[in-house]
């Protein structure tokens, strides 16, 4: 009875301790699943960033000081050195504003357009005369895109105002040809209600009430001649 008894005590002890040795038993660590989405979302983050990275340095790179107006300067008024002002940008080529190099070359000239402030300066915006010179004047024409030769017109340029002709029906005569009038370009604009071109031209005195009163009517083109046509 006595070994029995014994037997049974230690089978206990022995099944105790084998119970404590499993329990305490270190357990091995989780595995993580993978998530292909998230690794490629990281890499495509870290990308864009180091591309935005590149843009900036590039635009920053690129920024050149151009001329500005501080101060509003109506059309013909002398340039003063007070009236302009740099200011870094990236430069559009279609644009072509003045570099800041130029300032003390457009102080003193005067505006051949109203400048209007926060602007940048073109050259085509300054002059070193009057305009209206003595014994002229500026008209101003309102043309479609078949009144005027596409992108070629620019300040200065010696040009011809055509006045065409006016159409006679059921009259049996025939209309006057055309007459053309010398003139120079003094301005150019975009009418931003109808998208035609304005272009300021100087004329003698004597032929801007005809221009104007045909510009009016619509019935005036534009015609560039090769440089000294006209002399």
């Amino acid at each position: 009875m006595t070994t029995m008894t014994q037997q049974s005590a230690a089978g206990a002890e022995t099944s105790g301790a084998t119970g404590r040795s499993e329990s305490d038993q270190i357990a091995p660590p989780p595995k993580y699943r993978r998530r292909p989405l998230l690794v490629i979302a990281s890499v495509a983050a870290v990308a864009l960033g180091a591309l935005a990275s590149v843009w900036a340095y590039q635009g920053a790179s690129d920024a050149q000081d151009v001329l500005a107006v501080r101060t509003t300067v109506e059309r013909g008024q002398v340039i003063e050195p007070d009236d302009l002002m740099t200011v870094p940008m990236t430069v559009d080529p279609a644009l072509q504003p003045l570099p800041a190099s130029q300032l003390d070359a457009v102080v003193g000239k005067r505006a051949a357009l109203d400048l209007a402030a926060g602007g940048v300066v073109t050259a085509d915006q300054v002059t070193e005369t009057v305009l209206p010179a003595a014994g002229m004047s500026v008209v101003g024409l309102n043309l479609t895109a078949s009144g005027l030769p596409a992108d070629q017109v620019r300040v200065g340029d010696r040009v011809r105002v055509v006045l065409t002709s006016d159409t006679v029906t059921g009259t049996g005569s025939t209309p006057a040809g055309p007459v053309a009038i010398d003139a120079e370009v003094a301005g150019t604009g975009i009418d931003d209600a109808s998208g035609n071109t304005i272009l300021n031209v100087q004329v003698a005195h004597d032929d801007a009430p005809l221009v104007a009163d045909k510009a009016a009517a619509g019935q005036v083109a534009v015609v560039l001649d090769e440089p000294g046509d006209q002399e």
